[in-house]
């Protein structure tokens, strides 16, 4: 389906990249992890390019997404290496210290500085990224969202658990579907997609008790593998959407319903 695309994923050696990074590969794409943590993106590549057979698909390269002189060395070695780069997807989650804190405990300065990091993040290297898919007349910004980003927070879901949903998480993932939006027009007539995909709650060992009351909400499978996002963002990057941006597409087994 993505006929040797290249496609960059920020935050790539994560739950979420690792899984984007395999499904990209199996779709006969190539795959860059770029982290700003460079062993794990080299050793998530290495892995990867094992399990799926290929290495020559996978590329790791050392990225921050709030520094635009890394993000266009990325690029540069990128093109270096494979001389095109066909998408990006906006994965990595970037947080200070103090994220996470219940809403009467946020400080100002953590607020801000969250939501900087993220979503100023993204704009930046959705920014640096276009410019260069703007010489090429073509390009694709996938840029990964939240059901939060979608609906309120179900907040009694994580009654008798040490969890919280973020006040942080909730506006930099409503904020950046609007980004979306407005890169998406903006950038119109350009060649360049932009979408945004919103996976529900994926799965990595959180406490019994939460995963029974999300499960309540959905549909039937309950919180997702990582690899069962995977698809939708395979779609979005392959020429079976080419007619599709400024959309965003969730997939949840039905809690947002």
């Amino acid at each position: 389906m993505l006929n040797d695309s290249v496609t960059v994923i920020t935050g790539g050696a994560g739950l979420l990249g690792r899984a984007f990074a395999k499904g990209i590969a199996e779709a006969g794409g190539r795959a860059v992890i770029a982290d700003i943590d460079a062993k794990a993106a080299r050793k998530c590549a290495a892995e990867l390019g094992e399990e799926c057979g290929a290495p020559e698909r996978m590329l790791a390269v050392r990225m921050d997404i709030t520094d635009k002189d890394s993000i266009n060395g990325a690029l540069e070695e990128i093109l270096e290496r494979w001389g095109r780069v066909d998408a990006l997807v906006n994965n990595a989650y970037p947080r200070n210290a103090n994220y996470g804190r219940s809403f009467f405990e946020v400080e100002y300065e953590d607020f801000v500085q969250n939501v900087g990091l993220n979503l100023g993040g993204y704009f930046v290297t959705s920014q640096q990224f276009a410019r260069h898919f703007q010489k090429q007349k073509r390009g694709n910004i996938v840029n990964v969202a939240s059901i939060y980003g979608v609906i309120a927070p179900r907040f009694e879901i994580y009654d008798g658990t040490p969890m919280t949903m973020p006040v942080e998480y909730a506006a930099i993932k409503s904020a950046l579907i609007h980004l979306t939006r407005y890169m998406a027009k903006y950038l119109g007539g350009s060649g360049i997609r932009v979408n945004a995909l919103s996976p529900g709650g994926i799965f990595d060992n959180q406490p019994e008790a939460f995963v029974e009351a999300y499960n309540r909400h959905c549909a039937s499978r309950g919180m997702l593998a990582p690899e069962e996002v995977a698809g939708t963002l395979v779609y979005l990057l392959s020429d079976l959407s080419r007619h599709v941006t400024g959309q965003n597409i969730v997939v949840d087994d039905g809690f947002t319903l």
